[in-house]
């Protein structure tokens, strides 16, 4: 999943970038709010975590910028201040959580998590379609009870279209959705991933097909009938 940060702390910036990757989340990054709106406007995001503190733009400017423009991918606020008027003013400009400074990374990563099965529709960690499943705080996968050994980018292409089950998604929305912004998106590299994802699932369930192929249109992931 690909997450949008804005965060003018360079030390913090910096160790929450290489977290989130760690996790296995795409990120791209900005150190102002001038930036950060342009990245949140033109660049593809699950979920933003945007500092109030920010020069240039203010972050509560970005939020009210961003949900304005009809940008509805959840946010949550990251902010030193300690009053309760910071906070009501930040989810009222149009985020959905907050996390006050300092703060450890493990509580941020299951908010953020949180907020994208939320926005896909999922109240808990685990995604399910049919007899396959998805942990996404173990990142087991698993079908009908036995495990798939999957390589990350197997994991975040499945991941994706679990979380967009029956819906029609291109091969660019899923490159821009797996890889950083600066990454070749004529690759089809895709079609590599979702072939080794069908041979993986065939191995167990050989008669069942959960990704569909729309030809020029991209994927779309199916329960078995």
């Amino acid at each position: 999943m690909r997450v949008l940060l804005i965060e003018d702390d360079e030390n913090l910036r910096n160790t929450l970038i290489k977290r989130f990757e760690e996790t296995g989340y795409v990120v791209d990054a900005a150190d102002n709010g001038e930036d950060g709106l342009y990245k949140g406007q033109e660049y593809p995001a699950d979920v933003a975590v945007i500092d109030l503190g920010l020069p240039r733009i203010s972050g509560m400017e970005v939020i009210q910028t961003l949900r304005q423009d009809g940008i509805e991918f959840p946010i949550i606020v990251l902010t030193a201040r300690g009053s309760w008027q910071d906070k009501v003013m930040g989810l009222d400009a149009g985020a959905d959580d907050y996390l006050v400074k300092p703060f450890h990374f493990p509580e941020l990563l299951a908010r953020v998590n949180a907020l994208v099965r939320r926005a896909s529709g999922n109240t808990t960690p685990e995604i399910a379609c049919g007899d396959l499943s998805m942990n996404m705080s173990t990142q087991e996968v698993k079908l009908r009870g036995q495990a798939l050994d999957l390589t990350s980018y197997e994991y975040k292409v499945l991941e994706y279209l679990l979380h967009h089950q029956n819906e029609v998604v291109s091969k660019t929305i899923l490159t821009e959705h797996i890889y950083h912004q600066d990454y070749d998106r004529d690759s089809n590299v895709i079609e590599v991933f979702v072939g080794r994802l069908r041979k993986k699932l065939a191995k167990i369930d050989p008669d069942t097909k959960y990704i569909e192929t729309l030809r020029g249109r991209g994927y779309r992931m199916r329960s078995a009938d």
